[in-house]
């Protein structure tokens, strides 16, 4: 066989054959591994013959439709597949404009609209969406014109309020949003709130959900849809009572109980005020066949795991179910229209909780509210990998190659979009999903960023280290970030943390995308860098939810559980003195504690100075994590692995507006507060 078809194939597929790893060292990707990614990818190359045959089609493929959807910026001009002669571009508003194109070598140039938005432009028999976006995303200094601005990063699980609930909400979460107000904060940064599987409480990784386009039902709660506050009946309550008291989160009998009372009151709803039942109806009609679509997966995948355990994954269900627009698809809908209802039900309430939340957080004074977090894939038996089958990767799952600190790559269980499937439906799901993230939040992060660049792929059943890159692209995915973001006046964070290709950082920033710097990457050799050099458009940070709280890693209690489950590397005691001493050193030098370096002990002490260190970054805002908040010592989250650490599960101990209200905690959040505000 010709390796050279054979890297064409990939070329022209997108796949990277050729990469750099963590140490800048130039790497190759085996053929037999191109082979079965490619055979993954739709693209059969275990032959000449197959490799001709895939190549054919993928050119075919990329050439014989025209692209629904085009990416430009204001005011530039532009080729586009239209005739030369007249043409016409309608606004979202319907307001309408004739142009002239003008000859070009392949369709004809015009002018883009200077002003941002989405167009449709007509010639000749040609029709297209122009998606038309602002120089740069809405950033964090447009957002927060008057001075840096602080505030908090939260795992809204992990919440407490008044009364018994199991698991945080979105009540909590606006609880936070008022108490933290009050204390100046302008933000409130926020776990991923996507959609799980109801049906299987088991699954509750924030990072590997089931849509990222609906929310996650499991923190919506009744409110006042049938016109007063919703009272527990005596034994649900007391059961939530004792959900409450546990030290970690059970959710699978919190799901269990949370969802039997939201069906009594779905099963109340049809005697709520008319103003409740409208608000349910525009809802169901404004978010249409997707909407549908998402309720009506939640209603199969229940019938179908409940029928058989072994019929998870939608690939597994009858064949005549495993498309959504199939005729026993519509049967089933039918016959089950009560329950596919009761699941857009549950999507209404979320929403609405989340929705309060941020009007509560802006009401309050915040300049921003909350920022949501927008997970870098699906698990790809869920309601986006069945409901977009052309847009998403198939029997791949995405991850990262092998580094110093994990020689076997990794691989993360979810999947994503395809590049290929994503032109070919004008980008309409990866819209869906922005605008998802954004319509109840005044920002959003985007985890792991460089996803917008390439990703590293691995065949199922396959060793992450037998992966590749597939490139994406990226100018039309940063514009479109830039469009939504400007049309909801968002901010956008990525997350750039560890080694990303020269040049990526100032491309980011240059689309108004701010980066991420974290205490404990910020160093320059055995030195931690001063916080008036962190850059200016990022975000400051003391730690995030996969890596040690300030308290835990002073007090060395993360070591402890990396050598409890023998996870490699592990810091010597030794090393870890000398940095406890460089980072009490960098503390003194941006004017955040004083004296002799605190014991081992002392975790509170450094959770103290670390908070007003952030605040006197250079960048444009800092966010404290409530753990760093409260000096705890467990992190939500330890990577490598799921059941040997309770990941997602920890809660506070406190209701959100005690804990803010601390002493402690209080004069920890002021003195970030008066960082903020120094000079």
């Amino acid at each position: 066989m010709s390796d050279e078809a054979l890297l064409q194939l990939a070329r022209v597929s997108g796949l990277m054959a050729e990469w750099k790893d963590a140490a800048g060292r130039p790497m190759t990707v085996a053929p037999d591994a191109l082979r079965a990614l490619l055979g993954a990818l739709g693209l059969p190359a275990d032959s000449d013959a197959q490799i001709a045959e895939s190549l054919a089609a993928q050119r075919h493929a990329l050439h014989a439709t025209l692209p629904p959807l085009v990416t430009t910026e204001a005011g530039r001009e532009l080729r586009l597949d239209i005739p030369p002669g007249r043409y016409r571009v309608e606004a979202e508003d319907g307001t309408a404009a004739e142009g002239i194109a003008t000859p070009a070598s392949r369709g004809a140039r015009i002018t883009a609209p200077t002003l941002p938005g989405y167009y449709v432009v007509e010639g000749g028999a040609r029709q297209l969406i122009l998606a038309v976006a602002p120089p740069h995303a809405h950033r964090i200094i447009d957002a927060c014109p008057e001075g840096r601005a602080w505030g908090l990063s939260a795992q809204l699980y992990s919440l407490r309020r008044a009364s018994n609930q199991g698991v945080g909400d979105y009540a909590a979460l606006e609880t936070l949003a008022t108490s933290a107000a009050a204390l100046g904060a302008d933000a409130i940064a926020i776990s991923p709130v996507h959609a799980q599987f109801s049906a299987d409480p088991s699954r509750f990784s924030p990072y590997a959900p089931s849509s990222r386009a609906r929310l996650d039902v499991r923190h919506a709660e009744p409110g006042d849809v049938m016109g007063q506050p919703y009272e527990l009946p005596e034994p649900v309550a007391h059961r939530l009572a004792e959900l409450e008291a546990l030290p970690l989160i059970d959710w699978p009998a919190v799901t269990e109980v949370r969802l039997a009372v939201l069906r009594d009151l779905f099963d109340a709803f049809p005697n709520a005020p008319q103003s409740s039942r409208d608000a349910f109806a525009a809802f169901r009609a404004e978010g249409g066949a997707p909407l549908q679509r998402h309720a009506l997966f939640e209603a199969l995948h229940a019938a179908q795991f409940q029928a058989d355990p072994l019929r998870w994954h939608w690939r597994d269900w009858p064949a005549e179910l495993r498309d959504p627009e199939s005729p026993g698809v519509a049967a089933f809908a039918a016959q089950h229209a009560r329950e596919v209802e009761f699941h857009a039900f549950l999507q209404w309430l979320a929403e609405r909780g989340l929705a309060s939340a941020q009007r509560a957080a802006k009401a309050s004074g915040m300049r921003i509210g909350l920022i949501a977090d927008l997970a870098i894939g699906v698990d790809d038996g869920g309601s986006d990998a069945w409901g977009r089958q052309a847009d998403m990767l198939q029997r791949v799952e995405i991850g990262a190659p092998p580094d110093l600190f994990n020689a076997r790559g990794q691989g993360w269980g979810i999947t994503s979009f395809s590049p290929h499937g994503l032109q070919a439906s004008g980008f309409a799901g990866f819209r869906e999903m922005l605008t998802a993230a954004l319509r109840h939040a005044g920002g959003v992060r985007l985890d792991h960023v460089l996803g917008l660049r390439r990703l590293w792929l691995v065949p199922h059943g396959a060793s992450p280290k037998d992966g590749a890159y597939l490139r994406y692209p990226l100018e039309d995915l940063l514009r479109l970030v830039a469009l939504e973001s400007w049309r909801h006046k968002g901010i956008v964070i990525g997350e750039d943390l560890g080694t990303v290709p020269a040049g990526f950082r100032p491309r980011l920033e240059k689309a108004g995308l701010a980066g991420m710097r974290v205490l404990w990457f910020e160093r320059s050799g055995e030195r931690f860098t001063a916080p008036a050099y962190w850059t200016e458009g990022a975000v400051a940070m003391t730690s995030t939810h996969d890596l040690p709280t300030v308290a835990g890693w002073w007090t060395g209690h993360d070591l402890t559980w990396r050598r409890k489950l023998g996870l490699h590397p592990v810091e010597s005691a030794t090393a870890r003195q000398a940095e406890r001493n460089a980072l009490w050193e960098a503390f003194k030098a941006s004017g955040t504690a004083q004296g002799r370096v605190p014991s081992r002990a002392s975790g509170t002490a450094a959770a103290q100075a670390a908070a007003a260190h952030i605040g006197r970054a250079a960048c444009h805002l800092s966010l404290l994590p409530l753990e760093d908040a409260v000096a705890a010592i467990e992190q939500p989250n330890l990577p490598g692995t799921t059941h040997e650490h309770p990941n997602w599960r920890r809660r506070f101990e406190m209701p959100v507006d005690l804990m803010l209200a601390e002493p402690a905690v209080e004069q920890r959040l002021r003195g970030l507060a008066r960082a903020r505000r120094a000079d």
